[in-house]
């Protein structure tokens, strides 16, 4: 029993990240229908750039510095990489933001090394007891922000002119474009936002696990989140996060302890592939059927 509370608890705060992390993916792929596969290194960069920063920042001027930075970055790969290549095959810019998480990782390698690296204690350490189980503080800390976040998040998108602009654009561009929405402003703010979510991402991630190269793999399993959600819904993204935490944390979580070591880290690939070949749409995603 104290191992499935562990777990859940555990499942549920892991979870918040990556719904976290996953909301800039789907947020990006339903605003320009390019999936990003350069967003676990974004994920490295808000990382090991935070870390960095609060060497000469307190952190929380440090954690604001690091998603300015972020948000500048991805406003920068939108318009030098991204707007060249409108118009050309979609594999294309796949393989072109594939190429791109590289080049991010490294960069960062490069600047500060492949050594784990350690945020100052900023937040409160140690264990306490939750339901007969010990959890981490660490990881109710971070789940709480990236909940709050999250809602956040959701008022922008629901209470902003922007924040309508974006999602009206992403449901239905030409009519978007229509009423006066700037389809190119909208894609740059959706890379910003992107890159925001997942260097906040990389942040509470590193607060709890420390920040090496492994990070970005770390970040990359939100994938099976959106994927899983589905690919152009945002809410399925975010309920997509909360599932492979838990499904990573008990499942995969008992495997590795019992049966195979390890099996906890491909344990989100492995409901990619599932998920693929079940229900290639997701749980909420739009389903498309092509007549051959």
């Amino acid at each position: 029993m104290e191992f499935v509370v562990q777990s859940m608890v555990m499942g549920i705060a892991v979870g918040s990240i990556y719904a976290l992390i996953a909301l800039g993916f789907a947020l990006l792929f339903k605003a320009t229908k390019v999936l990003n596969l350069a967003h676990g290194e974004l994920v490295l960069f808000g990382g090991y750039l935070a870390i960095a920063l609060t060497g000469v920042l307190p952190f929380p001027l440090a954690v604001l510095g690091t998603l300015v930075i972020a948000a500048l970055l991805g406003f920068a790969v939108e318009r030098v990489i991204m707007r060249p290549l409108f118009g050309q095959p979609l594999l294309s810019v796949i393989i072109v933001t594939l190429a791109l998480g590289y080049i991010i990782r490294g960069l960062m390698v490069g600047i500060w090394g492949g050594d784990t690296r350690q945020f100052p204690p900023v937040l409160p350490a140690g264990l306490i007891r939750l339901g007969g189980a010990q959890v981490p503080q660490l990881g109710i800390w971070s789940a709480l922000t990236a909940i709050l976040l999250l809602a956040a998040f959701g008022l922008f998108f629901k209470m902003t002119y922007l924040g309508i602009a974006m999602r009206a654009a992403a449901n239905e561009q030409l009519t978007a474009s229509t009423l006066g929405v700037s389809l190119t402003r909208v894609v740059a703010y959706a890379w910003a936002f992107a890159a925001i979510a997942a260097a906040i991402g990389g942040v509470l991630l590193g607060l709890w696990l420390g920040v090496n190269v492994a990070l970005g793999f770390v970040g990359l399993k939100a994938l099976a989140a959106v994927i899983l959600g589905g690919l152009d819904s945002i809410p399925g993204a975010i309920l997509g996060g909360f599932i492979v935490g838990l499904v990573e944390n008990l499942i995969g979580g008992y495997i590795d302890a019992h049966i195979i070591y390890g099996f906890k880290d491909i344990t989100a690939f492995l409901i990619i592939l599932a998920v693929m070949m079940i229900r290639p749409y997701g749980l909420f995603g739009t389903e498309h059927i092509e007549r051959l």
